[in-house]
């Protein structure tokens, strides 16, 4: 069980080094304001921007997953809280199919109100953005959100391998070389679009001599292990996880966390390690208004809603560290069970910041050419 000092330390590290991915004027304020609002001052304060929120009636997510980071719960409570319908499509998208989305519904209704993206593609589409700075804005770090608001940090994991206890102990990167996980071994995605699997790449190559600064290595032995058949061309999910498709699975602590419960009635005894070989591998996920949201004001109360203490305590409910923790554990504002059921690395974790994320896109871009993963 992580100790309260412990997660605070490893929340001040992040966040310390997360550089990476109205009614005019008078209060009172109504939905086709709404766009111009680039704070609930704006609006005459959170009620009033929720409030017309709930008179527009709906919010579009995309790429929403319910059991990623618990936004299953997240949905659930922000629509009994506020009488707004949350609209979740594609749940399974990455971040890039995310910003298709707004480019290729553009105007026509159905286009994401929202949008969570993982930082390579947040950063490459800022234009794409409506900037708006949430209730709780002083109490984000200023290395975790961009200063007019367009994109925020939302909450974070640890790049972890996931698995099947019947497999035997997997501790290290190194393991999964192992001849005996001949085609047992997946990636959350496609490395050069989604973010879990990018920064799985990261991890795989701190483990075998690679740095923030060089991904060659962790491609090289993603080679290695396709080219030994113990990689597989499979996207995984919980079902291929049920199925024993993917018995072995490098992602996210909080997105495989979620899966510990579900799969146990099924005979699984599902696993997660961060790695001992390398050290631990973190990335702020970031949320974003879509500047042609169709829905303006649920836009804004669903992002005031995310980033207020109850919003943020459900991400750690999802075994994610949210971006407020600090400024909630210094105002007692913490679920404390949530918090105890966390058991985060107490090194500081590596994070890519912009320039290296570019270099590492454009490495892998032309070098992830031997597997395409579905």
């Amino acid at each position: 069980m992580a100790r309260v000092n412990t997660t605070r330390a490893v929340a001040g590290l992040i966040a310390a080094s997360a550089l990476v991915l109205s009614a005019c004027g008078s209060g009172g304020g109504s939905s086709s304001d709404a766009k111009g609002w680039k704070s609930a001052a704006d609006a005459g304060g959170v009620d009033k921007v929720c409030a017309a929120g709930k008179t527009e009636g709906t919010v579009n997510l995309i790429a929403t997953p319910t059991d990623w980071a618990n936004y299953g719960q997240m949905i659930t409570d922000f629509g009994a809280k506020y009488g707004i319908k949350v609209n979740s499509v594609e749940p399974d998208d990455n971040s890039q199919q995310e910003i298709d989305a707004v480019n290729n519904l553009k105007g026509t209704g159905r286009q994401p109100d929202i949008l969570d993206l993982g930082t390579i593609v947040a950063q490459a589409n800022t234009k794409l953005y409506a900037p708006y700075k949430v209730a709780g804005w002083a109490d984000i770090p200023d290395g975790n959100k961009e200063a007019t608001g367009l994109w925020t940090n939302n909450y974070t994991g640890f790049e972890a391998i996931a698995y099947d206890a019947k497999l035997g102990d997997i501790t290290k990167v190194a393991d999964l070389a192992d001849p005996k996980y001949k085609g047992k071994v997946a990636i959350n995605g496609d490395p050069t679009k989604a973010a879990a699997a990018f920064n799985g790449v990261v991890l795989l190559s701190l483990a075998n001599g690679g740095s923030a600064d060089s991904i060659k290595e962790g491609v090289d032995f993603a080679k290695k292990l396709n080219d030994e058949g113990n990689l597989l061309p499979v996207d995984p999910d919980p079902g291929t996880i049920a199925a024993g498709t993917t018995p072995i699975v490098v992602d996210w602590t909080y997105n495989q966390l979620g899966l510990v419960s579900t799969l146990k009635p099924k005979g699984i005894d599902w696993k997660i390690v961060i790695p001992t070989d390398a050290p631990p591998v973190a990335a702020y996920y970031n949320e974003a208004i879509n500047a042609d949201a169709p829905h303006p004001a649920a836009a804004r109360c669903w992002v005031e809603y995310v980033f207020s203490d109850a919003g943020q305590n459900t991400w750690l409910k999802g075994g994610a560290l949210p971006v407020h923790l600090v400024a909630m554990q210094t105002a007692k504002t913490v679920d404390q069970a949530a918090f105890a059921a966390l058991n985060p690395p107490t090194t500081a974790p590596v994070q890519l910041t912009p320039a290296q994320t570019d270099t590492a896109k454009a490495y892998l871009t032309a070098n992830w050419t031997f597997i395409t993963i579905k």
